[in-house]
């Protein structure tokens, strides 16, 4: 047995915060299936029509704790065309961006936003997450702020300039 009581109390409260830990995990996938689920949904929907945006919202459920609700602006022609054999040209396609509610191993709720991608131009970038929250903390606030958000990296992706992008940098020596 071990004879330092304070090492017995902190192995004694890492127990007690693991058990914690395990039953946050089991109330945030309830959480989520009896309500924050349906309420992104309706509150996605309900922020997309009052800012007159076309959206897809799809509501993935390949693997039950691991779900998720998906914000997209959609798949359509870049405007490029890649040119074939003779005179033919096929429309290169653009997913426009999403805003994902991914739900983790934990229960919780990860943020994530995915840039518009061109197909055959350059590599899609990798989702960008924005926040992680229990499925409790999540509210129409914190879903307008998110989408406010996505739609000022998407205006930043759209109107992309590299000067504008960089920070200015000097030549030569320091000076103050």
């Amino acid at each position: 047995m071990i004879k330092d009581k304070n090492q017995l109390a902190s192995l004694q409260t890492k127990a007690q915060q693991y058990r914690e830990a395990l039953q946050n995990t089991a109330r945030y996938r309830m959480i989520w299936q009896e309500g924050v689920k349906a309420g992104l949904v309706s509150w996605l929907k309900e922020l997309a029509q009052s800012c007159s945006l076309a959206v897809e919202i799809e509501e993935r459920m390949e693997v039950e704790g691991l779900e998720s609700v998906i914000f997209s602006l959609g798949l359509e022609p870049s405007g490029l065309k890649e040119i074939l054999e003779g005179n033919n040209r096929r429309d290169l396609m653009r997913q426009n961006g999403s805003l994902i509610y991914q739900q983790l191993f934990n229960g919780k709720i990860m943020v994530l936003i995915n840039l518009p991608y061109i197909e055959k131009y350059g590599q899609p970038q990798e989702p960008r997450s924005v926040a992680i929250f229990g499925p409790d903390e999540l509210t129409e606030e914190h879903v307008a702020a998110h989408l406010a958000e996505f739609l000022g990296d998407l205006t930043i992706w759209e109107s992309y300039d590299d000067d504008a992008m960089q920070p200015a940098t000097r030549i030569g020596f320091k000076s103050e």
